[in-house]
């Protein structure tokens, strides 16, 4: 052993544990699949070499990650463990080599060939046929309860179809979200100013630990079913390829480009041209997993130290990697502030087609990975959204040659303004509203249709407006007329008045639309909403501390620092006395019953109703005088429970509050 090989050793677990960290628990990884692949396959090869560098504490010996702390904690039944890796058809054929050793009948007891899903796995207990908990795979043995979210997916039997399952057993999956679905999510969050997801598998987890089901239910997430793991009597089937047709049987979905071998030469002659379907199908997925087909015999093989299945294994296929230079690292100022780091590339082709520019994530990656202006760099496509940079290619290259590291600006590099980077948080953000670099993402999405609704107003024509200098913010707008616009290329009478009827009409606009146009961080049209009912006008919510607003129901303690920060600009209330002066509404119409029947009255929401999500039980609520609060007290006048209703119920018992459901609540506020 040589002590650089200890060093290496302990970046490449710190390394791992921060991409399991991101992966598995914040929902945001930070490097590609490919990326992780190497790293972990370089720590596997060097623990091998030096047995007395490997540790229990390694990712070697483990899956996933701690279990994020904002979900209930749950056990697995039995252990939720991980496949290994084969790149080549070499590898392949060396996996039948080790098991043969200690197995000799694999070599003609047939395999069964399924598509990976790259999703979230998940566990879903049975009891008696009918589901009681679903979780997370968490670290492999305690997960996190989603189960008020798995039984939103139509995939999901509540209760089992067919017969003869054991009395307790846990059902394995993967839950994905299908191109379609990630293409929708991404445009809908794009347009309340929230980051874009990076992937579908990302999006499918961030939904499925959602703590409000009717997020999870708007994800529309599928799910597959590859496994059973019986607790409390026997499975009829004998073979992998039997077991998937009875979980068919039971109602469940299973992957359909399943395909049984008898040998594994069958299995390699089969593989390229499953990797070929890859492409085409309408959900993302990175190999092809091969388990020996016979239950009996997976049950000899057993486990490699717990870690992964010696049964089974993923054939990946190695995603194409191009290497050019990396010419120039830019930052771009998004709407909400994030400065965006961004690599110019030589242009370079990556399965078909030229990219010349790629993602670098955020400043920790471009350190970790010691990406420098110059380097000659690995860039990958496949399975990603946009390309992005792996790694620099160092081998050969004196280390004095290369450029200075990269330094993140401390300041926005378009108005200058100090972009501050937040207790954990990636990104830096520059506060200014009225940031050039902000500024045409900015007034576009003010005059889109969920905003003020500026018919007209897209981006070809807000850009012509800044080129002219005739804006610099939404507070310009107000100030054009017909006569000054009319002096720009194509724009007549009669198109230079509809804008500015447009405009003008825009003013109407309630205080919700407003403070979504605005473009504060982390607030969309959903959370505007929310605080334009709470606090009714304008000038009640800026005199708001975060207290009072992270106090509103569907509102968290991030929200209302942001809320709080924005309105702490001066250049922000400076813009928001131009838009009062200009005649915008600043208040939220409170429509009331006819006999206000909740009027001074507190109630509390718990668990998931039947037809109402969250907010709309709220709107009722306050349409009818009433008050939403977020926990139970002696002063909470009903708790309105439904289905999972969890601490918040137990209080109101406790303390003697009435209990009503979805149907009394309506009742009460008159409606049907």
């Amino acid at each position: 052993m040589t002590p650089s090989a200890a060093e290496r050793v302990a970046a490449l677990r710190e390394q791992i544990d921060r991409a399991n960290h991101a992966y598995y628990v914040l929902d945001a990884p930070e490097i590609s699949d490919a990326e992780y692949d190497r790293l972990f396959r370089e720590l596997q090869a060097l623990e091998e070499r030096h047995s007395e560098l490997r540790s229990p504490e390694s990712p070697t010996q483990r899956v996933g990650a701690p279990v994020a702390s904002a979900l209930v904690k749950v056990t697995h039944l039995r252990p939720m463990i991980s496949l290994g890796n084969a790149f080549t058809p070499e590898e392949l054929d060396a996996w039948e080599e080790r098991n043969a050793r200690i197995v000799p009948e694999v070599r003609t007891a047939g395999y069964t060939g399924e598509i990976k899903i790259d999703g979230a796995a998940v566990s879903l207990t049975y009891e008696d046929g009918r589901l009681t908990i679903g979780a997370t795979r968490g670290n492999g043995v305690v997960g996190e309860d989603i189960t008020a979210n798995l039984r939103t997916i139509s995939d999901v039997p509540l209760a089992l179809k067919g017969k003869g399952w054991p009395r307790r057993m846990e059902i394995r999956g993967e839950v994905y979200m299908p191109y379609a679905g990630f293409t929708r999510v991404n445009q809908e969050r794009e347009r309340e100013g929230e980051p874009l997801f990076a992937n579908p598998r990302n999006a499918a987890a961030g939904g499925l630990r959602q703590l409000d089901p009717n997020i999870t239910r708007r994800r529309r997430l599928r799910l597959f079913a590859f496994a059973i793991e019986p607790v409390e009597g026997r499975l009829t089937a004998r073979s992998h390829w039997e077991l998937l047709d009875q979980l068919r049987e039971w109602g469940f979905q299973v992957e359909p480009h399943r395909a049984r071998f008898k040998t594994m030469a069958e299995v390699q002659a089969a593989v390229e041209d499953l990797g070929r379907v890859i492409p085409t199908l309408e959900f993302q997925a990175d190999g092809i997993v091969i388990k020996v087909d016979r239950l009996d015999l997976q049950g000899e093989l057993g486990t490699v130290g717990g870690r992964e299945p010696r049964w089974a294994i993923a054939r990946k296929f190695a995603p194409e990697v191009a290497v050019t230079r990396l010419e120039d690292i830019r930052i771009n100022v998004g709407r909400t502030g994030a400065l965006n780091p961004w690599a110019v590339l030589a242009p370079v082709e990556i399965s078909g087609v030229t990219v010349s520019a790629a993602t670098l994530h955020n400043e920790d990656l471009i350190a970790q990975k010691d990406i420098r202006v110059g380097d000659r760099v690995e860039v990958i496509r496949a399975g990603e959204v946009i390309p992005q940079v792996l790694r620099p290619v160092l081998e050969g290259v004196d280390p004095a040659a290369r450029g200075e590291p990269f330094v993140m600006p401390d300041h926005c590099p378009a108005c200058g303004t100090r972009a501050d980077r937040l207790p954990d948080e990636a990104m830096r953000y520059c506060p200014n509203v009225s940031c050039p670099g902000r500024v045409l993402e900015g007034i576009v999405h003010f005059a889109s249709r969920d905003a003020m609704d500026v018919r007209g107003l897209g981006y070809e024509r807000v850009r012509q407006l800044l080129e002219a200098g005739f804006v610099e913010n939404v507070a310009d707008l107000y100030d054009l007329t017909a006569d000054r616009l009319v002096e720009l290329d194509r724009f007549g009478d009669q198109s230079a008045g509809q804008l500015v009827a447009a405009i003008e009409t825009s003013k109407e606009r309630p205080l919700s639309t407003l403070l979504f146009g605005l473009g504060i961080r982390h607030v969309g049209k959903a959370v505007a909403q929310l605080l334009a009912r709470r606090f009714g006008t304008m000038d009640a919510l800026m005199k708001a501390d975060e207290a009072a607003i992270n106090d509103v129901p569907g509102i968290g303690g991030a929200i209302a620092e942001a809320v709080v920060g924005f309105f702490g600009e001066k250049r922000n209330l400076r813009l928001l006395e131009r838009l009062r002066k200009a005649g915008l509404n600043f208040t939220e119409p409170r429509a009331a019953s006819a006999d206000g029947a909740l009027r001074g009255k507190t109630y509390v929401l718990t668990g998931t109703l039947p037809t109402l999500s969250r907010g709309q039980a709220t709107e009722l609520i306050e349409a009818a005088g009433g008050r939403v609060a977020g926990s139970v007290s002696k002063k909470t006048d009903a708790v309105v429970a439904g289905e999972e209703a969890g601490g918040k119920l137990e209080k109101a018992k406790e303390l003697g509050v009435e209990v009503i459901d979805e149907a009394e609540l309506l009742r009460r506020v008159g409606k049907n």
